[in-house]
């Protein structure tokens, strides 16, 4: 065989033999980096999984904090139920007693009032006597210092009788009212209108808002 030849068929084989060797060479490479890759993988899987197992606990975690939490607010709410309890108990005794309060003023200031209205009762006949005693005295006797005397001491009791809420009824020119007035007699006049007091037969008066006696009068036909 010629020598060209021949060199040449050692550099094909040659040449093959280097071929096998990088085909070789990146299979390895090849199989060395999706080894890696499938580390990488299964590092990755390793970690999801740890951080799954970390979510679980966290989440396990909190459901007993949950738990808890529900526990303490269970005993706070019972607390709390009886503070609010116990306020409104002590809310309405507070009520009751100051119902209770108003309801004792009213009665003793309504039997005060009774009392009060039993005394004026008792003394208006003795102001009824000064009246007539008065109207009686002679226009030549009314400078005499008795009578003076007895009128002052008539006026004072009136000054009196009035701060303490004595008051005297109006009723002369007044239409008649069976709520103030008591007729006795009826009269013609032909001044005033029908229904109308013509005249005072006895005084009447008030004690604040209620009638202590009614005025006697007499009424046009």
């Amino acid at each position: 065989m010629p020598e060209d030849i021949k060199k040449e068929t050692i550099d094909n084989e040659t040449a093959e033999n280097k071929a096998e060797e990088i085909e070789i060479e990146g299979a390895d490479e090849e199989s060395t980096q999706a080894a890696e890759e499938a580390k990488d993988t299964d590092m990755n899987e390793t970690e999801s999984d740890d951080d799954a197992l970390a979510d679980a606990d966290a989440k396990a975690d909190e459901k007993s904090d949950e738990k808890k939490g529900l526990f303490k607010k269970k005993k706070k709410d019972k607390k709390d139920e009886l503070i609010e309890e116990l306020n409104d108990r002590l809310k309405r005794q507070m009520a009751e007693f100051e119902n209770f309060r108003k309801r004792s003023e009213k009665e003793k200031s309504q039997m005060f009032d009774m009392g009060a209205k039993t005394i004026v009762e008792k003394i208006l006949p003795v102001i009824d006597n000064f009246e007539r005693g008065l109207a009686a005295v002679p226009d030549d006797k009314k400078d005499d210092p008795f009578i003076t005397g007895m009128d002052k001491v008539y006026k004072q009791m009136l000054t009196e009788l009035d701060a303490a809420g004595v008051k005297p009824i109006e009723c002369v020119g007044q239409e008649f009212d069976p709520d103030f007035h008591n007729a006795v007699m009826q009269v013609e006049n032909d001044e005033l209108e029908s229904g109308t007091v013509a005249q005072e037969l006895q005084k009447g008066y008030m004690y604040k808002d209620s009638v202590v006696r009614h005025s006697m009068v007499s009424v046009v036909q």
